[in-house]
C-alpha cells in the first residue's frame, strides 16, 4: 500500500505561501454567498480554530486582527473546508452584520462589465 498523498490524507498541513499565509475565501454558511477574501498565517489560522470566530493577517497593516474586533461585525465560524493541495481555505460562516468595511454585505457589492464597475444590487 502507498503512502498517503496530500491528497489523501486526513493530516490537516495547510500549505502556507512564501510570505507566510493562505488564502481564506469567507461564504455564507446559508446561503453561499462569497462575503469576503483574506489571508491567514499560522497565528490568525490557529486563532480562528480555537475561538470560533474569523482572524486574518492584515498585509497592508502588518498585523493579526480578529474580523469585527472594532465594528462588532464578526464571523463565527461554521466550518472550515481546505483544497486538494491544502494551500486555500473555504470558512462557511454566520455573518454578525456586514462582512465589508464599507458596510456592504459583502465585499463583492460590485460587477466588472465593458464600461467599468456596476453595482450588483
Amino acid at each position: 500500500m502507498s503512502a498517503p498523498t496530500i491528497e489523501t490524507t486526513t493530516a490537516f498541513t495547510p500549505k502556507f505561501d512564501a510570505n507566510g499565509l493562505i488564502t481564506a475565501v469567507c461564504v455564507d454558511a446559508k446561503g453561499g454567498e462569497v462575503l469576503m477574501v483574506a489571508h491567514m498565517n499560522a497565528d490568525a489560522l490557529d486563532l480562528t480554530r480555537t475561538t470560533g470566530f474569523a482572524h486574518f493577517w492584515s498585509r497592508s497593516r502588518g498585523k493579526l486582527w480578529k474580523k469585527g474586533e472594532t465594528s462588532g461585525h464578526v464571523l463565527s465560524l461554521v466550518e472550515m473546508l481546505v483544497d486538494c493541495d491544502q494551500d486555500c481555505l473555504v470558512l462557511r460562516v454566520e455573518a454578525h452584520g456586514p462582512a465589508c468595511h464599507t458596510n456592504a454585505r459583502s465585499c463583492f457589492y460590485r460587477r466588472v462589465t465593458p464600461d467599468g464597475l456596476a453595482p450588483t444590487a
